[in-house]
């Protein structure tokens, strides 16, 4: 079953060259992270671009950001048409709500990349994070334009429409890529973080009517009795 993705931005999806229900997603329970190298760039190994992003994944992937930023920007730096560093860096400035930072590499790497969808998903989501409502929207219908079957890009301005109110554009979104159960699922997730304990049930109960074996909905309408 697919998941409602509050909260993340895409990493390995990007990497990809699409955007796969990974939900920039909210906090970041379902930001992937690509592996960084096995072997450690060696102390007397040339500075290139390749050798300081290997540094920096070595880095990400021991939670040590503070150093990823420093080797991806060194990367940047040596190798201003290399658009994975930018992906790192807008993931991890997102992460710390550096906003601004992230959205202009963003916006450096959907130009790169020639206008990626992935890269419009993490855009959007991250200038929705920012509070900035129209540009992201703007950037999501960029994605889709450009992938119409782009399941992060669909679901995430699904639940943007969801909390800002538009639940007729929200369905119609969501219903492109998702179940009608998983589409009730999202509306009650939604209805749940904003504490509309009431209107959570009902949508998982309509959830559970069309798929009685969807065992999350069972969990979630539980514990909100």
């Amino acid at each position: 079953m697919k998941r409602m993705m509050i909260g993340s931005l895409l990493l390995s999806a990007v990497l990809a060259g699409g955007c796969s229900h990974t939900h920039v997603a909210g906090p970041s329970d379902n930001l992937s992270q690509s592996p960084a190298d096995d072997n450690e760039p060696k102390p007397n190994a040339p500075l290139t671009a390749n050798t300081r992003f290997a540094a920096g994944q070595v880095a990400e992937s021991r939670g040590d950001t503070v150093s990823a930023v420093t080797q991806y920007e060194a990367a940047c730096k040596l190798d201003p048409t290399a658009p994975l560093p930018l992906l790192h860096l807008g993931v991890i400035y997102a992460q710390q709500q550096a906003f601004d930072k992230a959205i202009n590499a963003w916006n450096k790497y959907i130009k790169l990349t020639d206008g990626d969808a992935a890269g419009y998903c993490n855009l959007g989501y991250t200038l929705e994070l920012a509070h900035r409502l129209p540009e992201a929207e703007a950037a999501y219908k960029n994605a889709i334009q450009r992938q119409p079957t782009n399941e992060t890009a669909r679901v995430n301005y699904g639940l943007m429409l969801i909390r800002s109110g538009r639940f007729s554009e929200a369905t119609e979104q969501l219903q492109t890529v998702l179940t009608p159960a998983e589409v009730h699922y999202d509306f009650a997730s939604v209805f749940e973080s904003e504490g509309k304990k009431t209107a959570a049930k009902q949508e998982y109960q309509k959830a559970l009517d069309i798929d009685p074996d969807m065992s999350d909905a069972k969990v979630r309408i539980a514990a909100l009795e």
